[in-house]
């Protein structure tokens, strides 16, 4: 397999250093982000000289092009990027503060996207690459209290796909990675959980919170396997525009993709009386 040179935003913990960890063991050269000293220092004794540490907050747009720039002079061209860095708010939308819902977005969409274009000049180029990003099975289908993180992966699965159509012709691959439950911290003490205020909720919504907390750390997912996965379609020729990972994604997104065939079909009719008699056809 070729040796590339990656860049993993969030490698201290969970998904993103198990990529690292993945891409290391293949033998790549990795930058991986981290939010302090100490986290940058055990990330680069994972492979001393292959593992890179860089301290960054993604919010920061200006770190954020400074880090890709520097890393492009001092590591070298970077092939694969990773926006992986990212959390969830947990929360009924009523009871969920406007304050948190900004914030959700701000790391997950906007983050995602300054480490997204920061990287794209430069394979755009060189007429190739490899740009990623983690939404979730939450960015292809919702559940109940999670309507903020849900809606940040929905956004950031939308730009995603957009950008895949636009820079194909340059020979750069776009792919969203949609994660269902793995065995990281992500349910436990990396998720912000909204106070609950509105007792309406309360029959439908504790059980779904107290199973997911009882649930964290016995997750059905691997983040070792989901490393190996996103290693190999980096060989591929043709790698995906979607990888859902793990088997609980693959149930729940085809039950909510196939929700939204069944309106579409059952709603054909009514859709079709809001055209114009004669227009341009997309």
């Amino acid at each position: 397999m070729e040796k590339r040179n990656w860049l993993i935003t969030g490698v201290s913990t969970g998904l993103g250093r198990a990529f690292a960890e993945a891409a290391l063991a293949a033998g790549n050269t990795v930058v991986g982000t981290v939010r302090s000293e100490k986290d940058l220092r055990a990330f680069e004794e994972l492979r001393p000289g292959h593992a890179h540490g860089r301290i960054l907050d993604v919010t920061d747009d200006d770190a954020v092009a400074d880090t890709v720039a520097e890393v492009e002079r001092s590591v070298g061209p970077l092939d694969v990027v990773v926006a992986n860095a990212g959390y969830g708010v947990e929360g009924t939308f009523e009871e969920t503060p406007l304050a948190e819902v900004r914030r959700q977005f701000e790391v997950n969409v906007f983050g995602a996207v300054a480490t997204l274009r920061a990287a794209l000049p430069y394979m755009r180029r060189r007429r190739r690459g490899h740009l990623m990003a983690v939404t979730s099975m939450g960015g292809l289908m919702a559940v109940p209290g999670m309507s903020a993180y849900c809606g940040s992966k929905f956004a950031l699965e939308g730009i995603l796909e957009a950008l895949g159509k636009e820079v194909a012709q340059f020979g750069i691959h776009v792919t969203a990675i949609e994660p269902g439950s793995f065995r990281t911290d992500w349910a436990g003490r990396s998720m912000t959980r909204a106070a609950r205020t509105v007792d309406d909720y309360d029959e439908l919504f504790t059980p779904i919170r107290e199973a997911r907390q009882k649930a964290s750390g016995n997750q059905l997912g691997d983040p070792a396997k989901a490393g190996d996965a996103l290693v190999h379609i980096t060989s591929v020729e043709q790698p995906p525009a979607h990888l859902v990972l793990g088997s609980d994604a693959l149930r729940l997104v085809t039950a909510a993709r196939t929700a939204v065939d069944d309106d579409i079909r059952a709603w054909e009719a009514l859709s079709r009386t809001t055209d114009f008699a004669e227009g341009a056809q997309l």
